[in-house]
């Protein structure tokens, strides 16, 4: 385990650690990088095992230029950045501890990401690639992966932290299906709204189930899914800040930004719990034996 003091490693640390919601913004990276490379729009996927070698090669470096995008990273004179004036490499896997440190990284910092889209997880650190810290062999381009040793030495900043859930992954093959089924995009996102209820819907996962070119039209009001699944009780709350504090009030789980989340509610009055007041009247969670009521509008 490397425990000689790194002052340029604690000195990029505390850079990153200082902007403004790193973390977050971390995760926004990944899912978007994630959700690029599925290309779902166009292609229905939404998993890594149904990318191509090559496309699973590119995710590494869709993540450097996305990573240096969104926080506005000066170039590297030798590696990907320079942050706090000091060089770092920037280096992703789909295996935690996978990454191939190339020549031109060895003794230099190492900024490593890993994600699992199943789990909903990432983790990022930074490492000294010490020669000492890396395997022996390496590949034909003479890359190497961290040793034990070298895992050890990673300064975590987050480790399983929360990535923006991919739902498509989380429900069963056969709600997948059910859901994909239809030849209409329409029709598919009703069936996401009506099957994946309470849980938090992102733009990747509406887009992959539309398949249509103004994909986020379909959820909304004017004849969207908003509208067509009032008849059956259902509402569909989005990012906005009213539909949050609809959420809070219903005690679901409340959607993030470009998130969406549906629920079936009934007429209640204002001593039921987990009420809300919509356009004058009071609103619950429906049970499975409620009928279905037609919904109040929540699309203004």
């Amino acid at each position: 385990m490397n425990a000689r003091p790194d002052p340029e490693l604690e000195a990029v640390a505390d850079e990153l650690m200082g902007i403004r919601d790193f973390e977050s913004r971390v995760a926004t990276v990944l899912r978007d990088t994630l959700d690029q490379l599925y290309d779902g729009q166009r292609t229905g996927r939404y998993k890594w095992d149904q990318l191509h070698k090559t496309e699973k090669t590119h995710c590494g470096t869709l993540v450097e230029i996305n990573m240096q995008r969104e926080f506005q990273f000066a170039d590297g004179k030798k590696l990907d950045y320079k942050i706090a004036n000091i060089e770092v490499d920037c280096k992703y896997s789909q295996k935690l501890g996978g990454w191939m440190i190339p020549v031109e990284a060895r003794g230099e910092l190492c900024m490593v990401i890993w994600a699992d889209d199943g789990k909903s997880v990432w983790t990022l650190g930074l490492v000294r690639a010490l020669k000492e810290m890396l395997t022996k062999g390496g590949n034909r381009d003479r890359k190497a992966s961290l040793s034990q040793d070298g895992m050890s030495s990673v300064r975590w900043l987050f480790q399983e932290s929360e990535l923006p859930p991919n739902v498509l992954l989380q429900i069963p093959e056969a709600d997948v299906n059910h859901i994909m089924g239809p030849k209409s995009g329409a029709e598919r996102i009703r069936r996401l709204f009506r099957t994946v209820q309470g849980q938090r819907i992102g733009r990747g996962v509406v887009a992959t189930v539309a398949q249509q070119a103004d994909y986020m039209k379909r959820i909304r009001g004017n004849g969207g899914a908003r509208s067509q699944l009032r008849e059956e009780g259902i509402i569909i709350l989005g990012q906005y800040e009213a539909h949050r504090e609809i959420a809070r009030q219903l005690g679901i789980t409340v959607p993030g930004k470009g998130e969406s989340v549906s629920a079936r509610v009934r007429v209640s009055d204002s001593s039921t719990p987990d009420s809300v007041l919509i356009e004058g009247s009071w609103w619950c969670l429906a049970r499975e034996v409620d009928s279905a009521v037609k919904a109040p509008d929540v699309s203004t």
